[in-house]
């Protein structure tokens, strides 16, 4: 009614990733802004969902937004791949991550500071299991937090090395973090995508990388907070879960709501 345009995506690929981008004059120049959810664009999932955004000016990430939107409304082909920083599935994401795991395990084989922490809702691509067994096998700290289905068997490293955990809570976690620690310069992302077969392979998803210290930082607590759980299942090598059942301590998301609780009240 307002005179907008609605284009569907693309035929045979889900458009999953969440992404808006504002194009405005400022002056003499233009203006550009982006916005990056793991959460849907939807009021009421938004009461219920657990969900991390990023919103930005910065001007790589906005060419790559500017890219994707381009890709998405002009062509008939899904997007080939961005060349700023974010990575877009179904060509470019997976080949990026098993990269950002295979250079953790290099790191980890030459003495280097190596670990992987990332938090999803079901991990199940079976490219990206066996790299993360080759990581952890390689001496790799591998901390999981995955909601749902996990295919990954923590006991295959032999070394401990592998962790994953479940929570199950009154909102549904539906963030998406990975971090990789890269001998100490340590790469973060956020986004729409799991580590699954669908995701990687039959749906526009987007990642894309956080670059703010305090931001990053941010990330590392809520990942720690979770990793922490007292409420948390861990998955055992069996494949069965054991709840933590911790007497003492507070679970990630009472946590969370209660600083956002403090921070309305002040």
């Amino acid at each position: 009614q307002a005179g907008g345009s609605v284009v569907y995506g693309l035929v045979g690929l889900k458009t999953h990733a969440k992404v808006a981008l504002v194009v405005r004059r400022e002056g003499a120049r233009l203006a550009r802004y982006v916005h990056v959810s793991t959460g849907n664009y939807n009021v009421r999932s938004g009461r219920q969902y657990t969900d991390l955004s990023l919103f930005s000016c910065r001007d790589a990430l906005a060419a790559d937004a500017t890219d994707l939107f381009n890709e998405l409304t002009g062509s008939s082909r899904p997007p080939q791949g961005l060349k700023h920083g974010a990575l877009v599935a179904p060509h470019q994401l997976l080949p990026a991550v098993l990269a950002l795991i295979d250079r953790e395990t290099a790191h980890a084989r030459a003495g280097r500071p190596a670990s992987i922490s990332a938090k999803m809702n079901g991990l199940s691509d079976d490219d990206v299991v066996r790299a993360l067994y080759r990581a952890a096998a390689a001496g790799v700290r591998v901390d999981l937090v995955v909601r749902g289905i996990c295919t990954l068997n923590p006991g295959m490293a032999g070394n401990g090395h592998l962790r994953v955990v479940s929570v199950v809570g009154r909102f549904l976690e539906h963030s998406r973090i990975y971090r990789f620690q890269n001998d100490g310069a340590p790469a973060h992302y956020i986004g729409s995508s799991d580590l699954r077969p669908r995701n990687l392979r039959r749906r526009v998803e987007l990642l894309v990388p956080v670059m703010e210290p305090a931001h990053r930082a941010e990330l590392d607590r809520i990942l720690a907070l979770y990793l922490g759980d007292v409420t948390a299942w861990e998955l055992r090598a069996g494949g069965s879960y054991h709840a933590r059942g911790g007497a003492h301590g507070q679970s990630a998301q009472s946590r969370l709501a209660a600083e956002v609780q403090g921070a309305i009240r002040s």
